[in-house]
């Protein structure tokens, strides 16, 4: 067995959630391998629904632009009873917010992401399956096995599992995944209609017996292309996979089936009965049957081994949470493993994914488990509130031992995610900048808001004890002309920052995560509370590093 070290991650599946954990470890220059036992990409519209929330994402680490070149906006959903329409749901956000709601085939993400990482130097090792690992209090030793049965042997200082619902890496880590299957089957189909309903809006159908129960549904959810949509819809008998003995070794009933796929005289039935228009599909791309469970692991780790994504959390498709959720657990776990393989983090950073993203975890499949049984009108939020939660804009770690406690007043608290805000101004630009330009491509950084010559000292204490791994920037008050500071400057001329943040006469700090969470919030701040919290999560620096 041939012998491979050198490398600090192996990521294992190259979904959205893989390619996003190995593209983040790579921008930030953490050598990493990621493996996966496909040959190639699946050409599947599987997940398709692009939260806000993951757009913010994307800003920071820079291929935004890339993804909203390709995919189409999501303006809302029309709904139908027994053939009448309901009420339009638009989606809208506050206007702070920098992105709305999209589509794009998976497919597509993961050829985006794939391209991004390629721009480091690495790329996905195809037909290579991760076979075997253990782990001691250095690294794991990871055995994978290629296409061709040549099997390596690769060691390296952690391990991520993005393999999804029937995930190698949390069934030989030995975690629960616990929960079960819905009765019911479905079928996608990827095809294009001739209807006339307004551009950018899925469509709901549904038909309710004299019972007023639904025994009939129809969910379209619209792609790139002309009329083109991912339809899923009830399974017709002849497609059912119920009494067969083929299902999966494991008992994850989960995804998508192997066996006979719809044609597109299946989907047209269910178009005929369903459908707010008589219209005739075509250019069936793709198909299939799938199934759904809700499934949970007793933990996201151990050790030097970590799972995120369908690996650790499965459950129904409503909302267009699953693939945003799992993104969101490797863009946590990415910027600790950074910090902790770079000899800057506390003993115990990693340790913290658990405690931040399982509760997630837990919240979504409970959530989207109900929303599938119950409606999304079952819901007990304000609509507002309903929202921004689905557009993972209230993920949140309050209470997270990484995190500072609660302050007085209003604005955002520790934990929850740093709002956008525009209108920032500096001598140089002619234009204004969102405060998400000023965050991108960055690590920890330290806001300081207001006037005075605190903030110079505040950035030293912050860069001595980080080991120079916290930037600041000065936020200064509408009318402000001067920056004595040494850091830079930008003065909040239209208020948003003064307004989104709940900062008004004084000076207040924020120290804003590397994934765009607030760590503190300081007011007044002391060089002593700043220390305090940077302590949480950074091991100090010794004197004269960096």
């Amino acid at each position: 067995m041939a012998h491979t070290f050198g490398t600090d991650v192996v990521v294992a599946g190259a979904g959205p959630v893989g390619l996003t954990a190995a593209a983040e470890l790579r921008r930030r220059g953490i050598r990493c391998r990621i493996v996966d036992r496909l040959p190639a990409r699946l050409p599947y519209a599987k997940a398709v629904g692009i939260q806000p929330r993951t757009l913010e994402i994307w800003d920071h680490m820079g291929l935004t632009r890339t993804v909203l070149e390709a995919a189409v906006p999501m303006y809302g959903q029309l709904a139908y009873v027994n053939g009448t329409e309901q009420a339009r749901i638009d989606l809208v956000l506050p206007p702070e917010v920098p992105y709305g709601f999209a589509a794009l085939p998976q497919y597509e993400t993961e050829r985006i992401l794939d391209t991004y990482l390629a721009r480091f130097g690495t790329g996905i090792e195809r037909g290579t399956e991760l076979v075997a690992f253990s782990q001691d209090a250095d690294g794991v030793t990871v055995a994978l096995r290629s296409a061709s049965g040549a099997e390596e042997e690769v060691r390296a200082r952690y391990l991520v599992g993005c393999d999804g619902a029937h995930s190698i890496v949390r069934k030989k880590l030995g975690l629960a995944f616990e929960g079960s299957a819905f009765p019911e089957e479905y079928m996608l189909g990827d095809v294009e209609v001739d209807w006339d309903l307004p551009q950018g809006y899925g469509v709901r159908a549904m038909h309710r017996n004299g019972d007023g129960e639904v025994d009939d549904i129809l969910v379209c959810i619209p792609l790139p292309g002309r009329n083109r949509y991912r339809m899923s819809m009830a399974v017709p008998p002849a497609l059912s996979t119920a009494g067969r003995n083929d299902g999966p070794a494991d008992g994850v009933v989960h995804g998508l089936d192997g066996g006979h796929a719809p044609a597109l005289s299946d989907i047209q039935t269910v178009l005929d009965r369903l459908s707010p228009r008589p219209t005739t599909a075509s250019r069936l791309r793709w198909s299939s049957v799938f199934r759904i469970s809700h499934r949970i692991v007793d933990r996201y780790g151990d050790g030097r081994v970590f799972v995120a994504g369908d690996a650790a959390h499965i459950h129904p498709p409503t909302g267009a949470q699953g693939m945003n959720t799992g993104i969101q657990d490797a863009w946590n776990l990415a910027w600790k493993l950074v910090l902790a393989i770079e000899g800057g983090a506390r003993h115990d950073l990693a340790a913290s994914y658990d405690a931040e993203r399982r509760p997630v975890g837990e919240e979504v499949v409970e959530r989207t488990v109900r929303h599938a049984t119950q409606g999304v009108q079952a819901d007990p939020a304000d609509p507002g509130t309903v929202m921004l939660r689905e557009a993972q804009l209230l993920v949140g770690y309050r209470g997270s031992p990484l995190v500072g406690p609660a302050s007085e007043g209003p604005g955002p608290q520790p934990g929850d995610r740093a709002p956008d805000c525009t209108g920032l101004t500096a001598h140089i630009a002619t234009f204004p900048l969102r405060l998400y330009d000023l965050l991108r491509d960055r690590g920890h950084v330290l806001l300081v808001y207001g006037d005075g010559e605190q903030s110079g000292q505040l950035a030293q204490v912050a860069g001595e004890f980080s080991g120079g791994r916290v930037g600041t920037c000065v936020i200064r008050p509408a009318g402000s002309t001067t920056n004595t500071s040494g850091s830079p400057a930008y003065v909040d001329t239209l208020g948003e920052f003064a307004r989104l943040y709940g900062v008004s006469d004084g000076v207040t700090a924020f120290v804003v995560r590397p994934d765009g969470y607030l760590g503190a919030r300081l007011c007044p701040p002391t060089a002593a509370q700043l220390t305090a919290h940077l302590a949480r999560t950074f091991a100090q620096a010794d004197s004269g590093t960096r």
